[in-house]
């Protein structure tokens, strides 16, 4: 079943979103995403777009000097609303906010359900202040994670939609490069999910613990250009 749009899909997904996230495959993408942040919002004002329930957003408001995500779905922004989180609606590709108003905006797990892509950079890019950092990561078509997807079929995420309900683009490192706004250039880049096959080899006894090792000390390393999730970390130009 297609969703008429991502509020839809969204709002049907925060039912059971949570669901095991603080445990396993899922844990260890989102602390990896909020290390990778952390490293830059350490006291500063910082904005997530697609903040969700608020998983993400919860670890980097504890190192941020403010922190607040914005979300399309009434129904994700009100678990994130329940963990205490400043949280408000509005569109990823018209953002409620002034320019210039974060020093560190992000985004993961997001973009890439999203048709008009350069449109959101543009407007990550509005609200970050020069000097700032916009960090947003790509479903890495070089990965396994895309063979798997290809492999496994969607999966379901609720009772009304399985994944094929909204648009996921999928592109290589380089692709992504060519979308990258302007006013920004790269300072850094890092891979999320490089060697995991399934999310439940990260259930495993002993064999999960030792795979999340991996992965760790992989997200840096060359190979991150095989991750399921590629990050670029952009600075903002005058």
């Amino acid at each position: 079943m297609q969703a008429s749009d991502n509020r839809e899909y969204y709002d049907a997904f925060s039912e059971g979103y949570d669901r095991g996230r603080d445990r396993g495959y899922h844990k260890l993408i989102d602390d990896q995403a909020a290390a990778i942040v952390g490293r830059y919002a350490a006291g500063q004002q910082v904005l997530e777009v697609g903040c969700g329930t608020g998983l993400i957003l919860q670890r980097v408001a504890r190192v941020a000097g403010s922190a607040v995500g914005v979300d399309l779905s009434p129904g994700m922004l009100r678990a994130a609303q329940a963990r205490g989180l400043a949280v408000r609606e509005g569109s990823a590709t018209s953002l409620p906010f002034a320019d210039e108003s974060f020093d560190v905006s992000y985004s993961f797990k997001v973009l890439a359900h999203i048709p008009d892509w350069d449109a959101c950079l543009r407007e990550m890019v509005r609200v970050t202040r020069p000097g700032g950092r916009i960090i947003v990561d790509v479903y890495n078509r070089n990965s396994l994670r895309w063979l798997i997807k290809r492999v496994w079929g969607p999966r379901r995420t609720s009772t009304e939609f399985d994944e094929h309900a909204i648009s996921t683009r999928f592109w290589s490192p380089a692709e992504a490069r060519e979308h990258l706004p302007e006013k920004t250039r790269v300072v850094a880049t890092a891979g999320i999910r490089i060697t995991t096959p399934h999310p439940v080899v990260c259930r495993l006894p002993v064999v999960g613990s030792l795979h999340a090792r991996l992965e760790w000390a992989l997200m840096d390393s060359p190979l991150a250009g095989l991750a399921g999730f590629y990050v670029f970390v952009l600075e903002r130009l005058p």
